[in-house]
Order: structure tokens, then sequence, then C-alpha cells
């Protein structure tokens, strides 16, 4: 990758009118303050449907994009909705945050009557999306409405006939749920109309987007019930064993995160067909793409079903390099981000070297002089994207106020800063960041702010309170834009056409001067 920056934002953490962030006319200003801010790049999470817990890592589909992200307005311009009828719903009372159960009761329904106006069948364009999009299309509608006929129960719960995908349940559902079938389809007919005006825009201002996949799917998902095959089920359709991490000095008994693991066989028999396409499909959407949790690839842990802890695991060997050489010879090179984060093997470190992604760097991961780390600027290949930290940590500030007497001695001699107020520390944690010799840089916005614990996004292994956090506009400025530009541009980031267009105006000034 180039030698360029970004700023991490989630959709969600948007501002607008209705709730939630999404590809609405803030979006489009987001865009442009980034490029008046001299960036290159807008990295988000996971465009996927939240599942449970409300998080963007927990979808009901690998492949299906978050209706609640699609534009109320414009569908206020189409005539499908009025705006007293949007105005009117309850989203939730505070700007600051998102209130997933006001978005889940109001938001829906509003859709349903915007489908339901449409008319969608006579849109050819939405017959074409069907048509195109039906190997994955198909069966997470079907799973979208039968899950609304059961209440929203895991398809693990259901009635035996369709949870195992018995011919006639099929058909019987097919017909029994047409019109709800036809309204998820519609829903991503918009989301992606919508999502890919909205990019478009990006890469004509010069922004390019990073998206982010995890590498397991959730087991309550379209994915999962579609195709067994896929995961270590049993005969009942229950996992075998799930995924999750070992106990390490952040998590005494591990984190189970319980998504059901790949039958990697299964899938190097199938020539990864079902990677293939799940990232050739990811490169419609995005630019660059992270993969989240890079190891797995190389060993992955393994927890049994059932087990109420992530103690009793055990590491597995993944599908190594052999995933990653079919992926270039069927897709072409593609631009990939490893999130190789947490401790790595030498095998790990190996599979990311043949692989020749760049990995990452967290700053606060850094600053603990009891350790040997290579997260000190000082280490760092060029093939890497550094970050002051990501979605799963503290910001800046609240990190800093957290850190102990050592390390934050530690931490003001590497950077010489004991003369800057402690204040205003986290803007030299940004400045390290970009001036290092990594080729990409990523800040996110909070920590441009220098916001505190309050505009955290996610606490891992926890629920409720995560990923609601959202932007408020008016911190914005015109001041900090010009102070993210300038740091951009003497840390030698700013995009080639900005560098090229600003030599170009020198040269003229030099002419009329002569």
């Amino acid at each position: 990758m180039k030698r360029a920056s970004g700023i991490l934002l989630p959709v969600a953490s948007l501002p607008s009118p209705y709730g939630i962030g999404c590809f609405s006319r803030e979006a489009y200003d987001w865009i442009d303050y980034l490029k008046k801010s001299g960036q290159s790049y807008w990295q988000i999470l996971p465009l996927n449907p939240t599942g449970y817990g409300d998080s963007p890592y927990q979808s009901f589909s690998s492949f299906a994009g978050n209706p609640y992200f699609i534009d109320l307005e414009a569908l206020i311009e189409e005539g499908l909705l009025t705006r007293e009828e949007c105005h009117g719903a309850d989203f939730g009372a505070n700007p600051q945050y998102v209130d997933y159960g006001k978005i889940y009761e109001n938001r829906l329904p509003l859709l349903r009557l915007a489908y339901e106006r449409s008319q969608a069948w006579k849109n050819p364009e939405f017959v074409k999306f069907i048509q195109e999009n039906a190997y994955w299309l198909d069966d997470y509608a079907l799973f979208m409405a039968v899950k609304q006929r059961f209440q929203g129960a895991p398809w693990s719960e259901w009635a035996e006939d369709i949870r195992k995908r018995w011919g006639f349940a099929l058909d019987y559902y097919r017909k029994e749920c047409y019109f709800d079938i036809e309204f998820y389809k519609y829903l991503q007919f918009l989301f992606r109309e919508q999502w890919q005006k909205l990019k478009l825009y990006a890469n004509k201002n010069g922004i390019e987007i990073i998206g982010d996949i995890p590498i397991y799917v959730a087991f309550d998902s379209a994915d999962a019930w579609a195709s067994p095959e896929l995961f270590q089920f049993d005969e009942n359709l229950l996992p075998e064993a799930v995924a999750g991490c070992p106990p390490d000095a952040f998590a005494a008994e591990g984190q189970l995160w319980g998504n059901p693991l790949y039958r990697w066989e299964y899938h190097r028999d199938t020539g990864y067909d079902w990677w293939c396409r799940r990232i050739d499909y990811c490169f419609k959407l995005y630019d660059v793409v992270r993969i989240d949790h890079f190891r797995g690839f190389d060993e992955y842990y393994s927890i049994p079903f059932g087990a109420k802890t992530a103690k009793g695991g055990h590491w597995e060997k993944g599908p190594g390099i052999g995933l990653f050489q079919t992926l270039n010879q069927r897709l072409g090179e593609k631009r990939i981000i490893a999130e190789d984060l947490g401790f790595l093997t030498p095998t790990v470190a190996k599979l990311l070297q043949e692989s020749g992604y760049p990995g990452m760097k967290v700053l606060e991961f850094a600053f603990d002089p009891r350790e040997k780390t290579n997260y000190l600027p000082h280490s760092y290949d060029r093939n890497c994207v550094v970050y002051t930290g990501t979605h799963d940590n503290e910001t800046l500030v609240q990190w800093y106020k957290g850190l102990d007497e050592e390390s934050r001695a530690f931490a003001e001699e590497y950077m010489d800063n004991a003369h800057t107020p402690k204040e205003k520390r986290y803007w030299d944690f940004v400045r390290l960041a970009m001036m290092s010799s990594a080729n990409t840089c990523v800040i996110p916005i909070q920590d441009y702010l220098g916001l505190d614990q309050e505009a955290r996004i996610n606490f891992p292994s926890t629920l409720g309170d995560n990923w609601t956090w959202r932007l408020n506009m008016g911190l914005l400025t015109q001041t900090l834009s010009e102070k993210i530009y300038n740091l951009t541009r003497i840390s030698a980031r700013l995009p080639e056409e900005v560098v090229l267009a600003r030599r170009g105006q020198a040269q003229e000034a030099n002419q009329e001067r002569k």
C-alpha cells in the first residue's frame, strides 16, 4: 500500500436525524472533510446486519448489508415515505448514542412501508440485482423471513423440517413468506444502491474505503443454516466446537466467542470456493479489506461446544498459505490488511510474510517497558498499517490516563514529551504514528478529537453499551481539519494529486513573481 493516511469512523457513528449513522448527507459531508484534511482512506467496520449484542462481528449474513444504514431522506425524496412519518418515529432521545432497541422497533416498519409503496417488482434494476446476487440473496432473504415467522428465534430452534432444509419445507416457506422474502431482498437492493453511490462519491474525491470482515460467521446466520457442510457441525446441526481465544493476561478465562469453526478440509476439497466468493464480493463493496483475526488461518483455537469458558480449548491447524494462493489465482492480487494482533507464533509470522499482506501495529500496545515489543515505531517494516488504537481499544485519552507510572515514564522518555501538558499528550501519540515509517496510518476520529472513555466503541468480551457512540459533527472544525492536513503534509502522506497540485501552484506563483 502507498504511503498515506486515513481515519477510522464506523458508519453507525456518523450523525443523522434518525438515530444511527447511515448513507445520508452527513456521510457525504464526512467524505468532504476527509478530502479537505488531506486523507486517502476512510476505514469502517463491517457493513453487515448486526446480530447478537448489536455487534457487526456477529451478523446474520457475511454477504448482506445492514438495512439500518439505508438513508430515510432518500426514500422521502423518492416519495416512498413522508417526512412526518420519519420524524414521528422514536429513534432514541440521545443523539450521541445509538439506541438499538428503538431502531429495531421503529426503523424496520418504516422500511416495510417504503417497500409496500415501491412496487419494486416493476423495477428492472431490482430484478437484475436479484438475479446477479441469487447465490447468497435467496438463502439470506428466506432465512430472515423464516426467522421472523419463528419470532426471531435462532435457526437451531426452528421446526426440524425447515431447520434441516427439507425440500417440501423450503417450498412451503418460499410460498408462504413470499412478500417477506421480497421485502428483505428489497432492503438489500436499497442498501447496495445507496452504498455504491456513496462509495463512488468517495472514490471520485480521492478517498478509498477500507472495509473490515470477521474471519468467522455467526452461528445464527444464513451462512451456517444454508451451508452447514462448511462448518464443524454434528448430525443434529449443532457445533462440535466453537471459536475463541485462550486465557491470557487480559482475560483469565480466555474469550469464548461461540462462532462455529470451519471444516477446512471441505474448503480445500472445493477449491476454497466459498472463500473466493466471499472475498470477491467484499471487493465489490470496498477498495481495501482488513481481515480480522488473521492468526486463525495459521492455527485456530477450538473450544468444545457447550463449554462455559475458553479454558478447555486447544489449537488446530488452519488452511495456511494455500487459501491465499488460491485467492490470488482466482481473483488476482487484492489489497488486504491482516489483523495480526496478539501473541504471534513463528508460523503466524511466516504466513504473514508469505502472503505479503501488511500487518497491524497499535501504539497502545507499545509502551510497557517490562516486555519486548514490536509495536514501537523504530521497529516497523514499511509494509504495515499503524493505528493509535482500534475499535476494540480505549481512546488515547482514556488509555493514557490509565497507564501505570512506569509505562507513562517510558512513553515520556521515548517521545521526549514531558514538557507537553498531560491533557494534550494524545496529539503526541497521533503525531508519532503519522511520522512513523509505516506506509499506512489510520487514526480513529476520537483520537484526533481527544475524546475520553465516553467515545469508546467496544469493550471486548462484554455485552451492552457497545457499538453505540456517535460523532457530533460540530466537533469537525476547520481548525482541526487544517491541523490534520498539516500533519499529513509534514509526514509525507498527502495524496499524490494534492502534492502535484500544490507543486503546480507554487510554480505558477514563482512565475508571477518573476
